[in-house]
């Protein structure tokens, strides 16, 4: 017999790492109440630590340089250019 395993989302394991960080319940009683296993509630709160210096860091704003632009644009104008052409040449087909 084969069981799915549960898939968490991180909004709910963050839920539970604050809650966990918190300390106003056991990880038993939290582990009760959100029906996950407490080394689960242990790894999840450890990684919160970890990785919370993250949200405070300056995230690199993606940019295109303008040559890669023009050659976007460039691309687009061709493109439309033969949809053009193809659409007249099918009309006069009459397709």
């Amino acid at each position: 017999m084969k069981t799915n395993r549960r898939k968490f989302t991180a909004s709910f394991k963050a839920q539970v790492a604050l809650e966990a960080l918190k300390e106003r319940e056991t990880m038993s009683e939290l582990a009760k109440r959100f029906e996950v296993h407490s080394d689960l509630i242990t790894q999840w709160k450890q990684e919160f630590l970890d990785r919370s210096s993250e949200l405070f860091e300056k995230q690199p704003s993606v940019k295109i340089d303008e040559k890669e632009q023009e050659k976007f644009y460039a691309k687009i104008g061709q493109l439309e250019m033969e949809r053009d052409f193809l659409k007249k040449n099918l009309k006069k087909l009459g397709l």
